[in-house]
């Protein structure tokens, strides 16, 4: 090595460090990407539809790795500092005692120079004391002429106690430690632009985070920003939009002129983030569970054995048992009386047979209350996405098992995977407190548009399931029904009855279909979602529901739907396999 490079050689332990380079937090090439697929997901089960689903408010909804667009971090960081270098100078520059002091002062000026009439003097006087503008509105309110003189002063007064109320907010708001002297509407030119460059920092802080630049206000920033910034700032935000649209095209988003559509590509990502979320608190009690191709119905073996009996299959037998067994037989015999040779014999009382399980198929029909009640508090949500984490887990772990799905409102409709994202609650078309109505379906000329569609027909939803669940060839048959509380259509031959108040007449109609579900072997397992209007009776008719068909009722709060439901199919699951 020559002499000119030993010189300038970097000495052994030093890191060089360049600006807005975190070695610790640089990108992994084998991060997962983005999860855009389970934002449009999201966004669906919500509205029902991605037509509504814009470029920009799915990079809102995906975060981003803002390592994966060069240079944003920095230019991110060089605008916060300009901002933030921007707030300091006019905090440093500036005293608003002064235009508190002003404000004050042209607010009472203006309360002298009104002319209140006779009746109304007492109470304006009374509202610019206490200084409460409510008051002054309410009196303009009560004036009969709002053209008169009076009444322009009344404007005029509430917007000086405006003014002050806002200079006042400016003081509390902010530290000023400058000597410039302002008045009051320089006082408020200086509140709006503090403001704004507040909110401009809080976008650029939470744009730093996820890289979701759609956030920030363009316009509002280029009062600040240099044209170069800004430019090159928008330069990234196409960045930001090309690699997101890749990242959907990769994760099953397919874009067109109307808007997002899914794949099923997209649908399983999205499956498989809900497990990971169920089952996320149960690691541990996983353990020996490997994934891997299951080859449909038979005996499995467990590690349990038993002695062999006459007829078992030699494929079942435990070898290295059996060949225990007879070693230890053999060294008790010589023990008492030796024998040339060292052979081991086998005999029938040292063969080990695996004992064995079925592995049957469980049959699962889930009735999903799409009435028009299910829009409140997002119950939809939830048990729309129940129904596509166990068809997730169905199809991962138990893929021999048989699962439908029915959308219960005033009819009943079977549905398949690819439609639950789309369904929505129906929309109420009646108001009225009580509705009693009936109609005739045989009839050709009655399209289903003009039967009311909010109300909920659980027995027709289980008579369909007891039609899927009857023909399928395993003894473990059950309905997961999901709703908010009391039926309120049946039918009767071709006749629907929509009739609300619930009424005992639907309810025999609903536990009639129930009882028939029992007669059949399957189960009734009854989730009940809580609701701003369920009632006792709510209760009370999920218990009778239950103790009359041999089933279960299970009370959700919360956002535990999917996982309380996963979690009592598995355990069901694995009580059949015992």
């Amino acid at each position: 090595m020559s002499e000119h490079t030993s010189e300038h050689r970097t000495p052994p332990g030093l890191i060089h460090t360049y600006l807005a380079y975190d070695p610790k937090t640089f990108p992994s090439p084998t991060a997962p990407p983005p999860d855009v697929a389970s934002a449009a997901l999201d966004h669906m089960l919500t509205y029902g539809s991605l037509r509504h689903l814009s470029e920009e408010d799915l990079a809102n909804a995906v975060k981003l790795d803002i390592t994966q667009i060069a240079g944003l971090g920095p230019s991110l960081d060089a605008l916060i500092a300009m901002l933030e270098e921007r707030k300091r100078r006019i905090l440093e520059t500036y005293e608003v005692e002064s235009a508190l002091k002003d404000a004050q002062r042209r607010y009472e000026s203006s309360t002298r120079e009104a002319r209140p009439p006779r009746e109304h003097r007492d109470r304006f006087h009374s509202a610019t004391r206490s200084q409460q503008i409510r008051d002054l509105e309410r009196l303009y309110e009560d004036l009969r002429d709002d053209t008169s003189d009076f009444a322009n002063d009344i404007l005029r007064v509430a917007e000086r106690l405006g003014d002050l109320y806002q200079v006042e907010q400016l003081l509390a708001g902010y530290t000023f430690t400058g000597t410039t002297r302002t008045d009051a509407t320089r006082a408020l030119e200086l509140k709006e632009e503090l403001e704004s460059i507040d909110e401009l920092l809080r976008q650029l802080k939470e744009a730093l985070k996820n890289a979701r630049l759609a956030i920030i206000d363009m316009d509002e920033l280029a009062r600040f920003a240099s044209e170069e910034q800004m430019e090159g700032l928008a330069e990234m935000h196409e960045r930001a939009r090309e690699l997101l649209r890749q990242l959907a095209q990769q994760q099953g988003l397919e874009e067109s002129s109307r808007g997002y559509t899914l794949t099923p590509k997209a649908l399983r990502l999205f499956q498989n983030r809900l497990l990971t979320e169920i089952f996320d608190s149960l690691q541990a009690s996983r353990t020996g569970r490997h994934q891997g191709p299951i080859e449909g119905d038979g005996a499995v073996e467990l590690p349990a054995t038993r002695p062999y009996q006459f007829g078992d299959p030699a494929s079942s037998m435990d070898v290295t048992q059996t060949f225990i067994n007879a070693a230890v037989r053999r060294a008790d015999e010589d023990s008492r009386a030796p024998r040339a040779g060292s052979g081991v014999a086998f005999g029938p009382e040292d063969i080990e047979i695996h004992r064995t399980r079925n592995n049957p198929r469980c049959a699962t029909a889930v009735l999903l209350d799409m009435s028009g009640s299910m829009r409140f508090d997002g119950q939809y949500i939830s048990a729309k996405k129940m129904a596509l984490a166990l068809d997730g887990l169905i199809r991962r772990e138990y893929p021999g098992d048989y699962l439908e799905f029915i959308e219960l409102y005033s009819l009943a409709k079977r549905r398949h995977i690819s439609e639950l994202p789309s369904l929505m609650p129906k929309p109420v078309t009646i108001r009225q407190p009580v509705v009693r109505l009936r109609a005739d379906l045989s009839d050709p000329e009655l399209p289903e548009s003009q039967i009311p569609p909010h109300f909920t027909n659980i027995q027709r939803g289980l008579q369909l399931a007891r039609q899927m669940l009857s023909v399928q060839d395993t003894p473990n048959r059950q309905v997961i029904l999901i709703t908010d509380g009391l039926p309120t259509a049946h039918f009767e031959g071709s006749m629907l009855y929509l009739l609300y108040p619930p009424d005992p007449r639907t309810e025999e109609a609903t536990m009639r279909e129930a009882r028939l579900c029992a007669r059949d072997g399957i189960t009734i397992n009854l989730f009940l979602l809580p609701n701003w209007s369920q009632s006792e009776e709510d209760i009370k008719f999920g218990h009778r529901l239950a103790e009359s068909t041999g089933g279960r009722v299970f009370f959700i709060a919360g956002n535990d739907l999917s996982r309380v439901v996963l979690w009592d199919y598995v355990k069901g699951r694995r009580r059949i396999l015992q």
